[in-house]
């Protein structure tokens, strides 16, 4: 939709605003002390409708530090509440890109996996149900392939904690820059290949399908 100084805005208006978040940045505030991208979009609104006081600003769904692309905040409670409700409900619609290492056989699958939440923040993988373990839901597509990596398509049927980072190192094919989850490369800033390319929703209080798309980082697919 538009640039500004600070913040990638992909879509506004009275009940919500969507920007694209770059890879390294945190999605809200934590104990780093690091700035956030909840802290610039609220620092953006402040001064674009010279709002006095505090900004509301609600959070809905979040991304990694080290992954980029869409992130939607609700800009009223009616909006954020409604907006949350989707992504809980799993009724919102979530694609990404993500460059891995070497070329996943099939070309094209889907994934089913029990993964846990550890308390070092790491998933561990399971192929079969598990104490403690959720079910994993993800669909893949290799869309270009490169000399040492491959361009995927993923769709996200489940939002489980580092659900595509662990799936598919899982099966052998690890994010390029995922050192976490067995990736050989290393990317600046701490970044991994991993993209929220787009997300489909309904309006919150228009109830009209939204698609949200935020283009690849410039540098795919040279890191």
């Amino acid at each position: 939709m538009s640039n500004h100084p600070d913040i990638d805005i992909l879509y506004i208006d009275n009940h919500l605003i969507a920007v694209c978040k770059p890879a390294g940045m945190l999605t809200q505030p934590d104990d780093s002390g690091d700035i956030s991208l909840m802290e610039k979009v609220k620092k953006w609104i402040k001064a674009e409708y010279k709002k006095p006081g505090n900004v509301f600003l609600g959070l809905v769904h979040r991304l990694d530090r080290p992954v980029s692309g869409v992130v939607i905040f609700g800009l009223t409670s009616k909006g954020a509440s409604r907006l949350s409700e989707q992504f809980r409900q799993k009724t919102t619609q979530k694609f990404y890109r993500t460059l891995v290492e070497e070329t996943p056989k099939p070309l094209q699958g889907s994934l089913r996996h029990y993964l846990r939440k550890e308390k070092s923040l790491k998933a561990t993988v399971f192929p079969r149900p598990s104490p403690d373990a959720k079910e994993a839901l993800l669909d893949y597509k290799v869309i270009e392939n490169f000399k040492k990596t491959s361009l995927l398509n993923i769709q996200l049927h489940t939002g489980r904690f580092h659900q595509i980072r662990a799936q598919l190192s899982f099966i052998g094919y690890p994010i390029v820059g995922d050192k976490k989850y067995g990736a050989s490369s290393v990317l600046p800033e701490g970044r991994i290949a991993l993209h929220a390319q787009s997300i489909v929703f309904n309006h919150p209080t228009s109830k009209k399908e939204i698609i949200i798309n935020c283009p690849l980082p410039e540098d795919w697919p040279s890191i």
